[in-house]
């Protein structure tokens, strides 16, 4: 069996839930404009499971949905489909969010001095929690050393380079 090419816009919806999300992607490629119940009932899936995915992936900006009146029943209904277009928006969004939290991380590393007592079972503490302990691990009373955290820092500045080398930056 060969690989099957899948849609980015599945890829990600089942990125973010799954295989529930995966079926409910599937059903708004093969029928636009379905409602909740078209999709429920294509999927195997409950309407109630149906909906939570629809508004996530709405509140996401992956899908739109347009409220119409439905003409047998006498209530609006919504119809949802694909927004296609936005999945490598949604893509580099989240790649921006990941950077932002590693940049914050590598400030945290770069802006304070660690301490250890070389026990593996202990956490590494920072200047000022080990001067208040006296220099003794809080959780083992050993002396604490000064710990370096150049791996750590290389590691971060790494995967941020990685990450805005693979964006595609729009300016």
């Amino acid at each position: 069996m060969g690989t099957v090419y899948e849609d980015p816009f599945i890829k990600i919806a089942t990125m973010i839930g799954g295989a529930e999300y995966h079926k409910v992607a599937r059903s708004l490629l093969k029928s636009i404009d379905a409602t909740d119940e078209e999709i429920a009932s294509s999927t195997g899936l409950r309407i109630n499971m149906v909906r939570k995915i629809l508004y996530d992936l709405f509140g996401k900006s992956l899908i739109s949905g347009v409220r119409v009146k439905d003409e047998k029943k006498g209530w609006f209904v919504y119809r949802w489909r694909s927004r296609r277009e936005e999945v490598e928006g949604f893509i580099e969004n989240q790649k921006k969010k990941i950077i932002s939290r590693l940049e914050h991380r590598l400030n945290y590393e770069s802006g304070s001095e660690f301490y250890h007592c070389g026990n593996a079972d202990c956490p590494r503490t920072t200047f000022e929690d080990a001067l208040e302990t006296m220099f003794k691990c809080p959780m083992c009373s050993k002396i604490l050393e000064t710990k370096s955290n150049d791996r750590v820092k290389k590691a971060l500045t790494l995967k941020i380079d990685e990450i805005k080398g693979d964006m595609q930056l729009t300016f």
